[in-house]
C-alpha cells in the first residue's frame, strides 16, 4: 500500500471527533527543522494541517505565502468534519521496521544523501468527510515527518480523494466540489518561503492521487530543513489534468 501502517492497532492516537477541531499540543520526542527554525511542539488539525506552536482551525484555505506567520505543513487543507465520518491518527515512532521502510522510500528519490530514520511522527486522515456533507464521500491522506536528527523530510500520500470542498467553502454538499478547493503544500511562516503543490485550490487538486514528485503516483516527498525537491521532471498539465 502506498500508506504506511496507521490505525489503533499500531498505537495511534485518535484526534476527538469535532469540525475544526484539532489534538492536544503534542511535545516531539525529536525536534523537527523546518525551513531552517526547529520546534519542539506540533499541532494535527482536523483540516488536513499539521502546524508547529499552535493549532490551526481555520476551515478555507489561503493561498500560501500566509502573512499570519504560521508554519505548518498541509498534505490537505480543507473543511474536514469527522462528525460526519472518518477518523484522524497521529502517533510518533521509533519503530525499526517502519523507519527501515521510511529510509529505504526516501534514499530512492534523494540518492545522493544517505539517510537512516531514527524517528518519525505519522499522521493519517481515514476516510475524513467534508462540513455539509450530504454524500458518504470520504478522503484517505497521511503525512509523514521524519529525521535522521541531520535531514528533516516530509512524505506526503494521497490514496483515496473523493472531494476537494467543504459546504462553508462554498463547496456543494452533495458532490463535496467546487468553491475554494483544498490546498496542499507548506508555509515556512516566515512571508516569503512557501511551496504550492500543482492543482493547489483549483479544482484539478481532486486528481492529486495520480500526481508525484517523485514517480509514485500519490506520493510527494521533500527534504525541509532546508527546502528541497528531489532532482526529478515536475508534473505536466495536460487536458488541465496534473499528471
Amino acid at each position: 500500500s502506498l500508506l504506511y501502517p496507521y490505525g489503533p492497532h499500531q498505537g495511534d492516537e485518535t484526534n476527538p471527533k469535532h469540525d475544526d477541531g484539532t489534538s492536544e499540543e503534542i511535545s516531539l520526542s525529536v525536534p523537527f527543522t523546518f525551513y531552517g527554525k526547529t520546534y519542539q511542539t506540533v499541532f494535527v488539525n482536523n483540516n488536513g494541517v499539521i502546524s508547529f506552536d499552535e493549532p490551526v482551525r481555520q476551515y478555507t484555505p489561503d493561498p500560501f505565502p500566509l502573512v499570519d506567520g504560521h508554519p505548518f505543513v498541509a498534505p490537505y487543507w480543507a473543511d474536514v468534519d469527522t462528525r460526519l465520518g472518518g477518523d484522524i491518527f497521529y502517533r510518533q515512532t521509533t519503530d525499526l521496521a517502519l523507519l527501515e521502510d521510511i529510509s529505504q522510500d526516501i534514499n530512492q528519490y534523494f540518492p545522493k544523501k544517505p539517510f537512516t530514520a531514527t524517528w518519525a511522527l505519522v499522521v493519517t486522515w481515514d476516510h475524513v468527510a467534508y462540513y455539509g456533507s450530504t454524500s458518504e464521500k470520504g478522503n484517505t491522506f497521511q503525512a509523514v515527518l521524519t529525521t535522521d536528527s541531520k535531514m528533516f523530510y516530509t512524505i506526503f500520500n494521497y490514496w483515496d480523494i473523493q472531494w476537494t470542498t467543504g459546504a462553508a467553502s462554498d463547496g456543494d454538499a452533495e458532490t463535496g466540489l467546487g468553491g475554494t478547493p483544498a490546498h496542499a503544500g507548506f508555509n515556512s511562516g516566515d512571508d516569503t518561503n512557501f511551496y504550492n503543490i500543482p492543482g493547489s485550490q483549483t479544482d484539478a487538486i481532486i486528481n492529486i492521487t495520480t500526481t508525484s514528485n517523485v514517480k509514485v503516483p500519490g506520493r510527494w516527498v521533500f527534504q525541509v530543513d532546508d527546502f528541497q525537491e528531489p532532482g526529478v521532471d515536475p508534473p505536466q498539465l495536460n487536458n488541465n489534468c496534473w499528471l
